[in-house]
């Protein structure tokens, strides 16, 4: 037999892997030519091509192992007439010892010994059918196995490269753990996709570029299974080939395609299946293993010092401990409070911070009858991660959220302290709670938790895959506040908004912007409406002067750049008003999202214990000032206008940020300012371990 042959058994392995490769340097062309002011140079991107060949290459083994089993395994020997009536009683034997003995016993792993029998179920099937069957139906048989294998990992690979354009196009990055969301919730997520996106076009193009890859193919698809080549041979290949993930999975590292001060050219080396693979097995990634750590007694000792205020005072002597009285002189005033998290709401979309779309100009508005805060910086780029610094007032920690970590209850929280004082605590959501884990997070940490479900059918003026529009779910709330304000106690609700969300719909009728367009400025200009609407209808109400309103976003609605923290990705508004209990002012102190609950609290002069770490901006002191900003690998501290970021393998790198355009200067790294950032995160890292931050 000739050599060349002999090489086409795995020659569709070879021509796959080609295929890979070249689609990824592809994509990465089509991403950076698709990215405006990416300020990726030549260089940089010709260094993430080569980078991203390693990444490319880790998928790729993982995407052949089931063309090296088919191959290897494959043996003409077994599909002879003599051979086969064995073959199918070692199947027949094997099923038998499966279905009747405890080889694999169901009660250690139930999944894998049904997986197993149904598998060993099919082959015996599959060998009685071809059995029967002419030596030329066996070898199309093989080969159209091989031609399924094919269409369809071609297709998954097509369809990831225009998935990728798409991400890349929302959210400036690779995959990570958005993507992972989209897998989990695919109820909401494939909806939001089908809403939002020509989807069969899509899927129709994919298909049919899919047919012609394949039949190009379809000679070294059959070569590969008609090709005699000695098993022993054959099998020194296979092996070396199974053996290739193994050494991508420990060799190859997720921080190789940090080369660069860019951002975006860092991503571009990446490999999104690669990064989608990373996401995926890190829920939460340990502080004390990827950052850059103190003794955690001097983290403590720091973080008391800048916990420490003279409205404030420490119950405990243990270092370790950071619980506080806060007290003020003023009376305590048992208001109600609704708390509105807007979906998305970036501080640039107001006229007020300098936006020149005029798309909230009830915001714009009420800003000039409120407390404004111009000065406020969310701690992420997700929901979850708002929700989590605007209920438990802590710092983001690396990883997903807290909000959807197992084992999140009994925390210490903004719910769980007014539900101490007698409050009635809810949180509102316009979709279904078990989106995000909100249900079990919110319901574990002193709210009653509504959502739609609670919205009569006849009710519902508009929704999409995420919820009901938001006049609804305004009005669903204003009927549970008037249910509170009946039962005689003081009421906090935490609202949350759905309309300003891809795939931007709302009704018809309510703004000047048609709804058919289906873009973002439709859906923010809606929520301000709707907005509006909600406080309009809230005069009327007999509770309405003794509450105070806060509206707040959860995050920017995008957070690109060319560097790792943008910081205005993260500047975000927040309105407080109360017509008849404050006075309107700006009010300019740079401020965490953290901050929020205690300066609630501290509107009301509340006397609590708090495991807080934000504080009450009204009330704290000048040299205090700070603010967290965040992915789910960078933590940022923003202080005396500067930003240190920390970032896995123990990295810390400081910078002059532009606050108007986002760009940063890069500085030595001050001693101080590192161990003061070091002391915050460490310290909320080092008490959820300890399960210390509980109620």
């Amino acid at each position: 037999m000739a050599r060349d042959e002999h090489k086409g058994r795995f020659s569709v392995i070879v021509l796959i892997v080609f295929l890979l490769l070249s689609l990824s340097a592809l994509t990465r062309i089509i991403l950076l030519a698709g990215t405006h002011a990416s300020g990726v140079s030549v260089v940089q991107f010709i260094t993430s091509l080569f980078i991203g060949i390693l990444y490319d290459l880790s998928v790729a083994s993982f995407v052949i192992i089931p063309y090296v089993l088919h191959l290897w395994l494959q043996n003409d020997f077994i599909y002879r007439k003599s051979v086969m009536p064995f073959v199918c009683l070692f199947f027949a034997g094997l099923l038998a010892l499966l279905l009747f003995t405890d080889v694999i016993p169901k009660d250690f792993n139930a999944d894998l010994h049904n997986v197993l029998v149904y598998y060993v179920a099919a082959r015996f099937i599959i060998y009685i059918f071809l059995f029967f069957m002419p030596y030329s139906f066996r070898v199309r048989w093989r080969t159209g196995i091989l031609y399924v294998i094919t269409a369809l990992v071609v297709f998954l690979l097509l369809f990831n490269a225009v998935s990728e354009w798409f991400f890349w196009q929302e959210f400036s990055t690779r995959y990570n753990f958005i993507a992972v969301d989209y897998l989990v919730y695919t109820t909401e997520v494939l909806g939001n996709i089908t809403e939002s996106y020509p989807l069969a076009p899509i899927l129709s193009a994919v298909g049919g570029l899919t047919i012609v890859i394949v039949v190009l193919l379809r000679k070294h698809i059959r070569a590969s299974v008609v090709t005699p080549y000695p098993f022993l041979k054959r099998s020194a290949v296979a092996i070396s080939l199974l053996l290739t993930p193994l050494l991508a999975y420990y060799a190859v590292q997720e921080k190789w395609r940090h080369f660069s001060a860019n951002e975006y050219a860092n991503s571009l080396a990446g490999n999104g299946l690669y990064e989608f693979a990373v996401a995926f097995t890190q829920n939460e990634l340990d502080y004390y293993k990827f950052y850059q750590t103190i003794p955690d007694a001097t983290a403590f000792r720091l973080l008391r010092q800048q916990l420490e205020t003279p409205n404030s005072h420490f119950v405990s002597k243990d270092l370790y401990n950071i619980e506080r009285d806060i007290t003020y002189t003023e009376p305590e005033r048992k208001l109600n409070v609704v708390l509105i998290s807007v979906e998305s709401l970036s501080a640039s979309f107001m006229q007020t911070f300098g936006g020149n779309e005029h798309i909230t100009p009830y915001l714009d508005s009420l800003a000039h009858h409120s407390l404004l805060f111009t000065n406020l910086y969310s701690s992420g780029t997700r929901t979850v991660r708002g929700l989590e610094a605007l209920s438990l007032s802590i710092p983001p920690t690396p990883g997903q959220s807290i909000v959807k970590r197992p084992d999140n209850g009994h925390l210490f929280s903004l719910g769980s302290v007014l539900r101490r004082h007698g409050y009635t605590t809810q949180y509102i959501y316009g979709g279904y709670s078990y989106f995000d884990n909100m249900k079990e997070f919110f319901g574990h940490n002193g709210y009653n938790v509504i959502d739609r479900s609670a919205i009569p059918a006849e009710q519902v003026h508009y929704q999409n895959i995420w919820g009901v529009a938001d006049e609804d779910l305004f009005d669903l709330s204003l009927r549970v506040l008037d249910g509170d304000a009946t039962a005689g106690k003081p009421f906090f609700a935490h609202i949350m908004t759905v309309s300003n969300h891809r795939p931007f719909t709302y009704p018809d009728g309510r703004i000047d912007i048609p709804a058919a367009r289906q873009v973002r400025e439709g859906a923010v200009k809606y929520t301000d409406y709707a907005i509006n609407k909600f406080l309009q209808d809230a005069r009327s109400k007999p509770w309405f002067d003794s509450t105070i309103f806060v509206i707040v976003a959860d995050h920017c609605a995008g957070s690109a750049g060319s560097v790792e923290l943008p910081v205005t990705g993260y500047h975000i508004p927040m309105l407080i008003y109360a017509p008849k209990i404050l006075q309107p002012r700006e009010v300019n102190t740079l401020t965490a999202q953290i901050d929020v609950a205690p300066t609630i609290l501290g509107l009301m002069h509340l006397r609590y214990r708090s495991k807080f770490f934000g504080q009450d901006v009204l009330h704290m002191p000048a040299d205090r000032q700070r603010a967290f900003i965040s992915t789910y690998q960078g933590l940022g501290y923003l202080r005396n206008g500067k930003l240190l970021v920390q970032s896995p393998v123990k990295s810390i790198h400081e910078y002059l940020p532009d606050f108007k355009s986002g760009n940063e200067t890069a500085v030595q790294v001050e001693s101080g300012l590192a161990k003061e950032a070091i002391a915050y995160y460490q310290s909320i890292s080092w008490l959820l371990r300890h399960r210390r931050q509980l109620e």
